[in-house]
């Protein structure tokens, strides 16, 4: 009954678009959105530690992990971002909620495979812009999703070597609506953006005992440049703003010339130290070359790339995963905490963002499945420079639910 569950959710969840409006900030205005956190529950609430890897859980960071799986693993996760937007005189409350992930882990010997859909950039912003005769407001949605096939492979008992395959696609919808004074009608430009690419992520994983209770973990990961076409549409509009809404008065379809460009290869490199089952604690750093990436269809002035870079700190206790007797000695604690310069420059601005995060591992029914609750609070950006800085506080949910579905039986 289990299987036949997981395989009707995993298909009705991932018939329906993740990606879209899953944020509501200014900063995805810029390139192709915010650059969605690949990883579960159990990953952010470590502060997005992806070096440690076990037999029931999914690492998505590293497709290597897929080998240290004995139990078919599903997972689900979403989230909740109540965010408080502000620059040196105004501010604004928004928040949003997204389903994160649905992955599918099988063991197969010392082999693992994994597929699942995840979002890999979001969207969602609406805010004004003053001219010296009027205004413009600007509105967009969508974001990108990743389908994805991974496969690890256990090379010894100390090193595995994994790879991922993605088909990246989507939609990204932009649109600015100008008014000037004493000017009766209004003008409205909609772009659209249909993207679409294939990618790779390689990784590796080291685990070795170092003394009777210490395991030293290592994690490996590099993502080559990802090439992307979108097919752009812009449409110029005269339209009427009044009190009741917006109305069309006359429009015109502009040719827009498709684009092709490359998303920047990523690299990163952790390490960590544990007891197995018990407590572990990590530190992982990660390098993109954002410095040459573009804006799919059109420039803007302000704004260049820089290379961007992550810092991780993380693990997690256990007080004692075998105790039956007592519940809350079986819980999984989590903290950890993170630094990104995300490469975005802005006004002559480097927008960088940190986050502390906690969370537990809640155990549910048979077989290790347990309910993942994280907690996040950070800051991206800043007010200097007419910018705006935004406070946020992300809560996340996932259920991580593990089955034995090739089962070797003595008697029928």
């Amino acid at each position: 009954m289990f299987k036949q569950i997981v395989v009707g959710l995993f298909i009705l969840i991932s018939s329906v678009t993740l990606a879209q409006e899953g944020t509501t900030s200014p900063y995805s205005f810029y390139g192709i959105g915010t650059l969605k956190f690949r990883g579960t529950v159990e990953n952010r609430s470590m502060g997005g530690l992806g070096v440690f890897s076990d037999s029931i859980h999914l690492n998505l960071q590293n497709p290597a992990s897929y080998s240290s799986l004995r139990l078919v693993n599903f997972s689900v996760g979403g989230s909740h971002k109540a965010s408080k937007q502000k620059n040196e005189t105004e501010s604004q409350n928004t928040s949003s909620s997204t389903l994160d992930y649905i992955s599918i882990g099988i063991p197969m010997g010392k082999f693992g495979m994994g597929f699942g859909v995840i979002p890999y950039t979001s969207v969602g912003y609406d805010f004004y812009s003053d001219l010296p005769n009027g205004l413009t407001e600007y509105t967009g949605s969508g974001g990108l999703n990743k389908s994805y096939l991974s496969l690890g492979y256990q090379v010894t008992s100390e090193l595995s070597l994994g790879i991922d395959a993605n088909y990246n696609f989507g939609k990204i919808e932009n649109t600015a609506t100008t008014q000037q004074n004493d000017v009766q009608y209004g003008t409205r430009t909609f772009n659209r953006s249909d993207v679409l690419g294939f990618s790779f992520n390689f990784g590796a994983m080291y685990k070795k005992m170092i003394t009777e209770d210490l395991e030293l973990s290592g994690s490996v990961t590099f993502t080559p440049g990802t090439g992307f076409t979108s097919e752009n549409s812009r449409r110029i509009e005269t339209v009427s703003i009044i009190p009741a809404g917006t109305f069309t008065i006359d429009e015109r379809e502009i040719t827009v010339a498709d684009t092709d460009f490359t998303f920047p290869s990523q690299f990163s490199i952790g390490g960590g130290i544990g007891r197995p089952k018990y407590w572990g604690i990590g530190a992982e750093y990660t390098s993109q070359k954002t410095s040459n990436f573009t804006n799919r269809s059109f420039n803007i002035d302000n704004v260049i790339y820089k290379n961007a870079s992550k810092f991780r700190l993380g693990g997690y206790y256990i007080p004692n995963y075998n105790s039956f007797g007592n519940y809350f000695k079986r819980v999984v604690y989590r903290a950890g905490a993170r630094y990104e310069q995300t490469g975005l420059n802005v006004n002559g601005q480097d927008i960088n963002e940190f986050g502390i995060s906690f969370g537990l591992g809640l155990p549910v029914g048979r077989l290790f499945s347990n309910a993942n609750l994280g907690f996040e609070i950070g800051r991206r950006g800043t007010t200097d420079f007419g910018l705006i800085q935004e406070n946020f506080f992300n809560t996340f949910l996932s259920f991580s639910l593990n089955d034995r579905w090739f089962e070797k039986r003595l008697y029928d």
